[in-house]
């Protein structure tokens, strides 16, 4: 069964995940055996797919600890490249606890994941140890993009409040594509510590200090073009979170201010392929075709980052234009630039 990505599925890659490489894949060959076995190959594949989406939801919330004076705005155009550790580019097989599908060479299990290597995975059969077929159906694992980062863009207007907050929006309202639909909602807030501590004596201190959290939510939705199947109703639905929470010191020299921060940042993903799907099975007496059908049969949930991040970056101030970078150590380190459009500081 061959499972080609929709061309749905290839525009909303290149409006907000420019991945176009990874577009390219043929999935369908991880469909096979069953659902269990199905759901196993999927998630050891596009596992680092997830991690670096769910880096880009937490990144870019700001690039300094002074907050906006009241109602002075800004819109940020920013992107996250996400950098895959070797450790994540490939999956052994052996490992994931198939129950009917195993290398036909056991000494090539190996196959990249979807920011592996560029090249085809190894050979693969679908087998019945009870009741062995002398000509199993084989199949390759799907080769990798050969990309080494996950890229993602974010958008966000931020806008001061009174008493030294800030308030930030995300927001990607459902659009429609094709036959699916995606939408994106993201919220945040920081709050500058030093007048709160201090009130009007922070202004002696050298450097400002502020708390910044933020909570997004990406939704998308898209058929699958699947041939030789019983219905065309075949869908994957994503459903991802991300929360963050760091701590940010930074220091205004001239135009030019350097930050650093520390923070926790958390992300998770729900996939579901809804709809009918055929399988490629073992041959038995219950299944004399090979072939099997399924109703809604993976169904993946999963946090994919959680821990700690330290970042050191910095911001440019050319009047009503400003310029942003960065970069994030964590288990999916990151980097980050952007520009900036606003009134004031």
């Amino acid at each position: 069964m061959k499972v080609k990505i929709s061309a749905s599925l290839k525009i909303f890659i290149f409006l907000l995940y420019p991945l176009s490489a990874f577009s390219q894949n043929d999935l369908g060959d991880l469909f096979q055996s069953g659902p269990n076995d199905a759901a196993k190959l999927v998630n050891a594949y596009i596992n680092p797919l997830f991690k670096g989406l769910g880096v880009g939801l937490n990144s870019g919330w700001t690039n300094t600890a002074k907050t906006k004076k009241t109602l002075r705005f800004d819109l940020r155009i920013t992107a996250t490249a996400a950098f895959v550790p070797n450790s994540d580019k490939a999956y052994d097989v052996k490992t994931l606890g198939l129950e009917n599908i195993r290398p036909v060479d056991p000494n090539r299990s190996i196959g990249p994941t979807a920011f592996g290597k560029d090249i085809e995975g190894p050979l693969m059969e679908i087998y019945n140890s009870s009741l062995p077929d002398p000509d199993p159906a084989t199949f390759r694992l799907p080769e990798g993009t050969g990309l080494n980062f996950v890229p993602s863009p974010q958008v966000q207007l931020t806008v001061g409040l009174p008493k030294h907050i800030d308030v930030s929006l995300r927001l990607v309202p459902d659009i429609k594509i094709e036959d699916g639909k995606l939408n994106l909602f993201g919220a945040g807030a920081k709050f500058e510590l030093l007048p709160l501590l201090m009130g009007k004596k922070y202004k002696a201190t050298p450097v400002d200090l502020a708390l910044a959290v933020g909570y997004t939510t990406l939704n998308f939705n898209i058929p699958l073009e699947i041939d030789n199947q019983p219905t065309a109703d075949q869908v994957v639905d994503v459903k991802m979170k991300g929360y963050s929470a760091e701590a940010i010191v930074s220091k205004k020299l001239l135009f030019f201010t350097p930050f650093a921060s520390i923070g926790i940042h958390r992300s998770s993903s729900k996939l579901n392929a809804l709809g009918y799907y055929e399988f490629d099975v073992p041959v038995t007496p219950q299944t004399p075709t090979g072939k099997q059908t399924y109703k809604d049969p993976i169904s993946l949930d999963q946090t994919d980052i959680s821990g700690l991040k330290a970042s050191l970056g910095f911001q440019l101030n050319l009047a009503f234009f400003k310029i942003f970078a960065s970069y994030t150590q964590a288990k999916y380190s990151y980097g980050n630039i952007g520009i900036g459009f606003g009134t004031g500081k």
